[in-house]
């Protein structure tokens, strides 16, 4: 019962300061994708096949969403995701950022994700979380990278993402004061994992997936903006 108690305020205490964090902070960036990818820096090398572009979807607004191919020939210092998109010219600390997904790769198994990265300082430190089908050790977790290959560092376990071929809500909330972070998915109330660390307290923000393939639409970012963006904070391939 203690532990269940424990639980539950630990939830609210979530719920509290996402909703506040959504309330204070300003709007950095807000971006549908119908003016092109210009805000974004992907991990593409220059010299090999660019897998992100804007596509138009069908349907009847003929929206335009940024999609990963998959396939990066991006090869991270450290074993982590390959396919990453990354804001530009913008670095955070405290942050709720928002965005809408899709995974194509629709026989993928246990690993079939996508995932958000925050606190990236440069390509051997930062946070992300792996929205895995399935949960194990490197599936379905909150991630460090730390100069060293990703770790988790999930508190709040999920139960696997259930990823179908339609489009879901995501979001990621983070309080670099009190090291919390909270990932949601279609519930913008509860958190699917939450984590606690204090490594990074700041850091450029992005979207992606480990080597598998989809779209993003409606991404928002609100945050206290880390001025002038560090220069180390950059992708290898730029």
């Amino acid at each position: 019962m203690r532990n269940l108690l424990i639980l539950v305020v630990n939830l609210f205490c979530y719920f509290v300061i996402t909703c506040c964090q959504a309330e204070e902070l300003p709007l950095l960036v807000q971006d549908s994708f119908e003016e092109g990818m210009s805000l974004w820096e992907t991990s593409d090398p220059e010299s090999g096949p660019q897998t992100w572009e804007v596509i138009q979807v069908e349907n009847p607004d003929e929206n335009s969403v940024l999609r990963s191919r998959g396939g990066s020939e991006y090869k991270p210092p450290h074993r982590s995701p390959w396919n990453i998109a990354l804001l530009k010219e913008t670095a955070v600390g405290d942050f709720v950022l928002t965005v809408r997904g899709q995974n194509t790769n629709y026989d993928a198994g246990g690993h079939r994700d996508l995932c958000i990265f925050w606190g990236y300082q440069d390509p051997a430190h930062f946070y992300y979380v792996h929205l895995g089908a399935v949960p194990d050790p490197h599936s379905c977790q909150i991630f460090i990278v730390d100069g060293a290959d990703r770790k988790a560092i999930t508190e709040k376990e999920s139960k696997g993402t259930p990823w179908s071929r339609d489009w879901h809500e995501l979001k990621v909330a983070r309080n670099t004061e009190t090291g919390e972070m909270a990932v949601y998915f279609d519930d913008m109330n509860e958190p699917v994992m939450t984590a606690n660390n204090k490594k990074f307290s700041w850091g450029r923000v992005g979207i992606g997936t480990f080597d598998d393939n989809g779209n993003f639409d409606d991404f928002k970012l609100r945050g206290m903006e880390v001025t002038p963006m560090p220069a180390e904070a950059r992708l290898p391939a730029k």
